[in-house]
C-alpha cells in the first residue's frame, strides 16, 4: 500500500548533499548506548542514501531534553546557594558522541561529529566532507531555536540547516508530531522526502490502521490513564469492530458502570468521559470489552500476596494489578479471526513479573494470529512484545509512541505534512 508522500526512491541523490533527520533519542548510561533499536531502524535509509552516490550525508537528531535538565540543575544550584553558569553546564547524557561512535561501528565507516548543530565551524566541516562523507550534528535541542514557539526563531535555524544539504530526508517518525526546526521547518527550504522508516510507519499506521483497515478490526488499548487516551478511543470507535480495554484505565470504566473497584487506580474526573465512550460504543455497535475478573493485591508491590477475583467487582481494600484468566479468555476469543489489530498499552503492571501474565499472553496471542496485520503502537506495548519474545512476529512495531497515537487519533503530523506529495 503506497503512501501519498514522496520517499528517497522518488528523488535523484547522485552528486547531492543530503541532510537527514533521524531519531537517535536512545537510552544512555555512562556514555554508552543501552538500546540501539532506533539507530538500527534508520540504517536501511542511511545505507540506501550512501549507495546512491551523494557528495555528503549530514545526520541530525535530538537526545533527551537538555532544557529540562538545565532547569533542574539551575534549581538545585539555587537551592544549594551556589552560582549557576548555563554556558558551562555540561551533561554528557545529551551529547551525540557515543551515538556517532556506535553508528560508525554499525556502518563500518567513520561518522564525524560536529561541535554544534549550527554555526560557522559546523558549516566548514560540512563543506570539508569528502565524497560520501558522513557528519553527525550535535544534539539539535542544545539550540533554543529548535523547539522555540516563535516561528521566526525556528525559521532562522532551519534556513541555516538547509545550507548543509540539497535534499532533506525525514526518517524520524518518533518526532513527526513536533513542529521543530529540524523536523518540520527545514522541509520548507529544501526538496523534502520520507526515509524508509517514515514510509513504513505511514504505510502501517496511516494506511492500514486509520484509512483502510481490513475487517474485523480489533483495537486493544491499555495503560494507566483514560485521560491520555480519550482522543484515540473516540477515533477508534468509528473504525473498529471490537475495542478491548485493559490496564489501569479499565477501573475507571468499571466504576462508570457502577462496579466496585476497591482501591484500584481510578480517574474520578474521567468517569463522565468513560460513560460517554461506553454509550458511543453501544450506539456504534462496537463490542467494548472490559475485564470480567482481575488479579488483585492489597498493596502495590511485586511481592504482595495476590488472588483472582470471582467476577468484575473488586472488594474494598484490594487493587487490580492484571487481568484475570476469564478476561484473558474473552479477549483471546475477540481477537480470533481479526484481520487488523492495533495495540497500545499493557493489560496490567507488567513491569512486575507476577503481574505480567495478561500482557504477555495478549502479545503471544497476536503472534499466533494468521493472516492478520498486527500493529504495535509504541511505548510499553513495544517493550512487552520484546520481553514476550514475539517482536519478530508482529507486522509492525512503531518507533514513535506519541506520534503513533496522534496519527491514529486523526491528527495531522507536522513533520509528515511538510514532505512533498507524490
Amino acid at each position: 500500500m503506497a503512501i501519498s508522500k514522496k520517499t528517497v526512491r522518488d528523488i535523484d541523490l547522485a552528486g547531492k548533499r543530503v541532510i537527514m533527520r533521524v531519531d537517535f533519542n536512545v537510552p544512555m548510561k555512562d556514555g554508552v548506548v543501552q538500546d540501539d533499536t532506533r539507530i538500527a531502524a534508520a540504517l536501511p535509509t542511511i545505507k540506501y542514501v550512501l549507495e546512491k552516490g551523494p557528495t555528503s550525508l549530514v545526520l541530525m537528531s535530538h537526545l533527551g531534553d537538555p532544557k529540562k535538565d538545565i532547569q533542574k540543575a539551575k534549581e538545585k544550584a539555587e537551592k544549594d546557594g551556589k552560582p549557576f553558569d548555563e554556558k558551562k553546564f555540561s551533561d554528557g547524557k545529551h551529547k551525540m558522541a557515543p551515538v556517532a561512535a556506535h553508528l560508525s561501528k554499525l556502518l563500518g565507516k567513520e561518522v564525524k561529529l560536529a561541535p554544534s548543530a549550527v554555526g560557522p565551524e559546523v558549516k566548514a566541516m560540512v563543506d570539508g566532507l569528502g565524497q560520501g562523507g558522513i557528519l553527525m550534528l550535535e544534539n539539535t535541542r542544545f539550540q533554543k531555536a529548535e523547539t522555540s514557539k516563535e516561528a521566526t526563531d525556528r525559521e532562522a535555524m532551519a534556513k541555516e540547516l538547509a545550507t548543509f544539504g540539497d535534499v532533506y530526508v525525514n526518517d524520524a517518525f518518533g518526532t513527526a508530531h513536533r513542529a521543530h526546526a529540524s523536523t518540520e521547518t527545514i522541509a520548507h527550504f529544501l526538496p523534502a522526502v520520507a526515509g524508509f522508516l517514515m514510509e513504513k510507519e505511514l504505510e502501517f499506521l496511516d494506511e492500514k490502521v486509520v484509512k483502510a483497515p481490513a475487517k474485523p478490526f480489533v483495537a486493544i488499548i491499555g495503560g494507566a490513564k483514560v485521560s491520555s487516551k480519550i482522543a484515540v478511543l473516540e477515533s477508534l470507535l468509528s473504525k473498529v469492530n471490537s475495542l478491548i480495554i485493559g490496564g489501569g484505565m479499565a477501573y475507571t470504566f468499571l466504576k462508570a458502570q457502577g462496579i466496585g473497584v476497591g482501591k484500584s487506580l481510578v480517574e474520578d474526573d474521567q468517569i463522565d468521559t468513560a460513560k460517554a465512550i461506553l454509550k458511543k460504543a453501544t450506539d456504534s455497535k462496537v463490542a467494548l470489552l472490559l475485564p470480567v475478573d482481575h488479579i488483585v493485591t492489597q498493596e502495590f508491590s511485586a511481592e504482595a500476596a495476590s488472588k483472582v477475583t470471582s467476577g468484575s467487582a473488586i472488594e474494598d481494600g484490594w487493587l487490580g494489578m492484571d487481568i484475570g484468566p476469564k478476561t484473558l479468555e474473552q479477549y483471546q476469543q475477540a481477537l480470533a479471526g481479526a484481520k487488523t489489530v492495533f495495540w497500545n498499552g499493557p493489560m496490567g503492571v507488567f513491569e512486575m513479573p507476577k503481574f505480567a501474565e495478561g500482557t504477555f499472553a495478549i502479545a503471544k496471542t497476536l503472534a499466533g494470529l494468521s493472516g492478520a496485520t498486527t500493529v504495535i503502537g509504541g511505548g510499553d506495548s513495544v517493550s512487552a512484545v520484546k520481553k514476550a519474545g514475539v517482536a519478530e512476529k508482529m507486522s509492525h512495531i512503531s518507533t514513535g509512541g506519541g506520534a503513533s497515537l496522534e496519527l491514529v487519533e486523526g491528527k495531522t503530523l507536522p513533520g509528515v505534512a511538510a514532505l512533498m506529495n507524490k
